[in-house]
């Protein structure tokens, strides 16, 4: 038998193995518009030089003059292949493009078996009854591994349904992992032809925890788990190594919210920060660095990722399920057309949304992410664009972060690209902003009066909280990269027409 101390450990180290699905994932943005299928070789402009300046972005944007960027800068459209969504929702669901696992008795013995509400529709005979996140898959030499799938991080549930597209903002990243990663080593005899596999996980997983440690529960540390998983790897072969080949700072997990996968089909570029641009497929499939170990292997994944994309752009956001004030909403749609849908698109009939990047000087929201994430470190630029990767797909650097589209911005919360701040209300009065909250990890409860989660207001910060699981549940807007200052374009709004917009804000 396992004690129940030693199956929670366990649990936590193999769920923090699924931040690796962000890597490329977590700001997901896509080209509008349609194009016909191409293949990766057939896309013009792609490839080119890779020598990247601090304030460079790609053709389409404007002029920079004197080296200081644009407030505003229009993000280039790129061509992608096409894809079937059909065939992409199984791959999704099906395929292990996240090669690596834990053989598949250790994993049950933990874990057990799913109830029905976690399983989806149209899944291979090998998990059909398994969690809509888990992927079992059979190895070249006969062993049953379980691993992880995107939708770890990229569904979640709204009032008892899931959401496949809605990105998770509760999951719980503050536990050190390394240890019981090790440990689970131990549950393999050395002689078993699965002990290569167990220690091949556990190795990534202990090299990675350090850098997906956050300070709160419910960000998501994807970035700062980029940085390390490419300084383990050779950019020409995608070998792993032991020791890192590119510089690598103290371990400090950058914050950030996942956001929903449906806003991708009007955007332009990849990313909060819009540095991903070329091809969208490939970017997405970059989500097997963890364990993709050769060109050849992550080929193979990157023939089937078009239809990935294609079945994430067709996904549409759910819609408010409480009673909405028509008289309010049509009162605050006047507003947001005066003051939010120039940086944020019109909706509707005529949609339209105009991909810009707004600068650091400008936004004004937590800088870390744009500064410390990428722009610091071109040498991963160069890692990403000399790579495989980069055949198609380029990484630019940039000085600022995307307005994103508002679709289904009412389940989406908490919001900013760190989630630091919990309703509608406060993105729009700054005011309100609480400086230490929490909320409900278990379940997202709906503001109907300020817009986005319930929350409580917190009367300390970490430094005076001495449990380190109720640190866990407050979110400490004065930590590093955890701030909440920033997007003032509401602060002059009255209250009333505040609360106008949000109504408005609900129907998109």
């Amino acid at each position: 038998m396992v004690s129940s101390e030693r199956s929670y450990d366990f649990g936590a180290a193999f769920g923090t193995l699924t931040t690796f699905c962000l890597c490329f994932f977590i700001a997901f943005a896509a080209a509008c518009g349609e194009s016909n299928r191409t293949d990766a070789s057939d896309i013009p402009g792609q490839a080119g030089d890779t020598s990247l300046e601090r304030s460079s972005l790609d053709a389409g944007s404007e002029e920079v003059a004197d080296g200081e960027m644009p407030q505003l800068m229009p993000l280039p459209e790129s061509a992608q292949r096409d894809g079937d969504p059909e065939l992409g929702y199984l791959a999704l669901v099906n395929n292990p493009y996240v090669s690596c696992g834990v053989p598949s008795h250790v994993y049950e013995q933990f874990f057990g078996s799913a109830a029905p509400q976690e399983r989806l529709p149209n899944r291979n005979a090998l998990n059909a009854n398994r969690r809509y996140f888990e992927t079992a898959f059979t190895t070249e030499d006969g062993v049953e591994l379980v691993g992880n799938n995107c939708l770890q991080c990229h569904a979640s549930y709204l009032d008892g349904e899931l959401v496949v597209g809605l990105g998770d903002t509760s999951f719980d990243y503050t536990r050190d992992t390394a240890g019981p990663a090790g440990a689970v080593v131990a549950l393999i005899p050395e002689d078993s032809p699965e002990r290569p596999y167990i220690e091949k996980w556990s190795q990534r997983v202990r090299t990675i925890a350090p850098y997906v440690k956050t300070l709160t529960k419910g960000v998501n540390p994807a970035d700062s788990l980029t940085e390390i998983l490419l300084a383990h790897r050779d950019r020409n072969t995608l070998e792993w190594q032991e020791s890192p080949l590119l510089p690598l700072e103290e371990p400090y997990a950058i914050p950030v919210s996942v956001p929903p996968w449906w806003i991708m089909k009007k955007k332009n570029t990849m990313f909060y920060t819009g540095s991903g641009q070329g091809d969208h497929a490939r970017f997405m499939m970059t989500a097997s660095t963890l364990c993709t170990d050769s060109v050849e292997e992550a080929r193979r994944i990157d023939a089937y990722f078009p239809d990935v994309r294609a079945f994430i752009l067709s996904l549409d956001p759910p819609t408010y399920p409480r009673v909405i004030d028509e008289s309010k909403a049509s009162a605050g749609q006047a507003i947001f057309e005066n003051n939010c849908a120039g940086c944020h698109g019109t909706y509707g009939a005529d949609e339209s949304y105009p991909n810009l990047l707004v600068s650091l000087d400008l936004i004004g929201t937590d800088s870390m992410l744009s500064e410390s994430a990428f722009n610091s470190k071109l040498e991963y630029f160069d890692w990403y664009n000399e790579s495989f990767f980069g055949e198609v797909a380029h990484a630019v650097p940039t000085n600022g972060y995307v307005a994103p589209p508002l679709d289904g911005l009412w389940a989406t919360a908490p919001y900013l690209h760190n989630g630091s701040v919990p309703t509608l209300l406060g993105v729009i009065l700054p005011e309100t902003r609480p400086q230490y909250w929490r909320r409900d990890y278990d379940q997202y409860v709906v503001n109907e009066v300020e817009g986005g989660l319930v929350f409580e207001v917190v009367n300390e910060g970490h430094e005076d909280i001495s449990s380190a699981s109720e640190r866990a549940e407050v979110y400490d807007t004065t930590r590093r990269g955890y701030g909440n200052a920033g997007h003032n374009f509401g602060a002059h709004l009255t209250e009333n027409e505040a609360f106008d917009l949000i109504e408005y804000l609900k129907t998109l």
